[in-house]
């Protein structure tokens, strides 16, 4: 007789049990605006660099790739500025697994993570996987975190680990660098910033890497998923004290980062205004969808990513189901009477809310 073999017939770590994978939704539809891509293509000439890049690797693929991959690192420092150098830089495949490695690092058994929901869903997913507590604080109003609340919280649980979200996924909110030296200033522990989507905040905002210099527990984990429209190639990095980068050395499996992963990400930086050419498009869309999903009815939140969160839905289900209908997939988050919207191409923002209007007025 075959058996049939099902998670609950193996043993599993106790924390893991019960759990589901992460993953939104993967379907071929005319317009994808759910996992907040950069929906704009590469420029044409840049995609000939990067495989020109890539031809000359496959001439050295017999041969591991630089353990240090010394070349990017050097790049994402100059790309990045504020006098940092690869001594200050560590990259992974993609952000996720750089906050994964932070975890291995400074988390596990015994130790805690805080992060304040609703944020990123992984770092839930990443806490279980390394098996560290995950501690979901909360958010003031419009998911807003001002000093006073984060460090209340801080005082009240003590983690090892704090992730905050800037801007905050899935709501687009901005998080002020009061706040994140405030958290730092109120913990012993690792306070990790994660600026995913920074290249969207509004011009000439400073980021969480001004606050770097003197303060050997803070990181900054950026990613090239969205500005750099690098979501396929998996390229996520950090920058902190060279201390850390030591420290999580200790962790990352051997040549994690492929020939071909380092050549596509050197010929991506080489071309970072061309590549961040589209930010100011991106921008605009956002903005027209918050004026816009206003005017119809619903209560958009203010965001500073490439996305935005949006309320005032009497059936996110029912809503996210027609727009399917449409070929238009955008994203349920699981917050009640919310959806959420990538801001893609004018055209891919016209389909959407074009479609969005035919479906009716939305609850007060």
């Amino acid at each position: 007789m075959e058996s049939v073999t099902t998670l609950d017939d193996l043993p599993l770590r106790t924390n893991l049990q019960g759990l589901t994978p992460y993953g939104a939704p993967q379907l071929h539809v005319p317009v994808a605006l759910n996992v907040n891509e950069n929906t704009h293509p590469i420029p044409e000439a840049v995609a000939r660099d990067i495989l020109a890049g890539l031809a000359e690797a496959i001439r050295s693929v017999n041969r591991y790739p630089d353990r240090e991959f010394t070349a990017l690192r050097e790049a994402l420092a100059q790309y990045l500025g504020e006098a940092l150098t690869s001594d200050n830089i560590w990259a992974a495949n993609g952000s996720n697994e750089v906050l994964q490695q932070v975890l291995q690092a400074f988390g596990g058994p015994g130790r805690t993570l805080l992060g304040f929901a609703p944020t990123y869903s992984m770092y839930s997913i990443l806490a279980a996987g390394t098996d560290t507590t995950w501690i979901a604080g909360t958010r003031d109003a419009d998911y807003e975190l001002s000093p006073a609340t984060a460090v209340s919280q801080i005082t009240r649980t003590n983690p090892d680990i704090i992730f905050l979200c800037s801007p905050n996924n899935p709501t687009g909110t901005p998080l002020s660098l009061e706040t994140i030296a405030a958290a730092y200033d109120a913990t012993d522990g690792i306070v990790v910033v994660d600026e995913a989507y920074a290249e969207f905040a509004p011009a000439g905002t400073p980021s969480a890497l001004t606050l770097l210099p003197g303060r050997e527990r803070l990181l900054v984990s950026r990613t090239m998923s969205k500005a750099f429209a690098f979501a396929g190639a998996r390229v996520g990095y950090l920058a902190a004290d060279p201390a850390v980068t030591d420290a999580l050395r200790l962790v990352r499996l051997p040549y994690h980062l492929s020939t071909f992963t380092q050549a596509a990400a050197n010929a991506a930086l080489a071309h970072s205004a061309e590549m961040l050419a589209m930010v100011d498009d991106i921008r605009g869309q956002r903005d027209r969808l918050v004026v816009e999903l206003a005017g119809l009815g619903y209560a958009p939140h203010r965001s500073w990513s490439n996305f935005v969160l949006f309320g005032g839905v009497a059936d996110p289900q029912q809503t996210f189901e027609a727009l399917l209908a449409e070929g238009i997939l955008i994203r349920d988050v699981g917050i009640p009477n919310h959806l959420r919207v990538t801001a893609g191409t004018e055209k891919e923002t016209s389909l959407f809310l074009d479609a969005l209007a035919r479906l009716g007025r939305p609850i007060n």
